[in-house]
């Protein structure tokens, strides 16, 4: 029997792992300051929806390696991701959560040929983050109204962090300096912009999972690519410049009809890879075909 050794390397790299024949492999990408074990109360609803299905949370920058930056991780989990897409040619689907969304738009963007079929980004900082300071980490000790004169500069970008913190108040500092999610979202212009959009598209379905009881994701709306104007008010995804101008496709998926928005109320922040009502409502749906 041949084997495939690339594909068993990234076994020996992975956590949680169930594996039998069946559906399309689901891949799951971990959230910041945690480990692929936060999937495993997820692995298993989708192993009893799906049996015969692969399903791998990826043992990468786990705990306080998670603070390294996006561009850094993107790089590490491609190199992992990979080789199932190559030992999958009917596809594969991504389940990324919280900061771990940001890691699968990056691998979307700039992976020419991934294969994911449904990505399904559980309750991430899609539109960048403004608040929600935890007091148990380091940046909790900066007043949010004064962290952008740290995360703007190329000190504050070696965090990932400060990749998708957006100060609404000082949009210009923002542009200049972020380095990660202006340019996922075309807040900035760059030369990749295009070939970025055109990745981004191969994907199928792309599955937005958020509520207004998260406590984290602050605003709870940037889960949907919503935002806080410079007057701090929430502007829907729809009416954001980059959706307007369909700058890396959103639009053209929402035309498609492949833009999903699961809005599940009553579900903090950390329940959101435990919860049943969450998989059966957001996600079982998506992994079927």
């Amino acid at each position: 029997m041949l084997v495939n050794w690339s594909f068993m390397y990234l076994l020996l790299l992975c956590k949680n792992v169930a594996v039998a024949d069946g559906y399309k492999p689901v891949i799951l990408v971990h959230g910041l300051r945690d480990g692929p074990g936060q999937f495993s109360n997820l692995i298993n609803f989708i192993t009893e929806s799906y049996p015969g299905t692969t399903a791998i949370a990826v043992d990468l920058y786990n705990n306080e390696d998670s603070i390294k930056p996006l561009w850094k991780q993107v790089e590490g989990f491609k190199k992992a991701i990979y080789p199932i897409m190559q030992s999958s040619p009917e596809g594969v689907h991504l389940i990324c959560y919280s900061q771990g969304g940001l890691i699968c738009r990056g691998i979307l963007a700039t992976l020419a040929d991934h294969n994911v079929h449904s990505a399904i980004f559980l309750s991430a900082p899609l539109a960048g983050q403004y608040g929600g300071l935890s007091d148990s980490t380091w940046w909790s000790k900066i007043s949010e109204k004064m962290l952008y004169l740290f995360c703007y500069t190329k000190m504050g970008q070696l965090f990932s962090v400060c990749n998708y913190w957006n100060d609404p108040y000082h949009r210009q500092a923002y542009l200049r300096g972020n380095s990660y999610l202006a340019l996922l979202n075309g807040d900035r212009a760059h030369d990749n912009i295009t070939s970025w959009k055109n990745n981004f598209l191969r994907i199928k379905k792309l599955v937005l999972i958020g509520g207004r009881d998260d406590g984290l994701i602050t605003p709870w709306q940037s889960s949907f690519f919503s935002f806080y104007d410079e007057k701090g008010n929430v502007t829907d995804m729809k009416d954001q410049d980059w959706y307007l101008k369909d700058v890396f496709g959103l639009k053209t998926l929402d035309v498609r009809k492949d833009l999903i928005q699961c809005e599940v109320d009553g579900i903090v922040h950390v329940r959101w890879p435990h919860a049943k009502e969450v998989y059966t409502r957001c996600i079982e749906e998506w992994l079927k075909s």
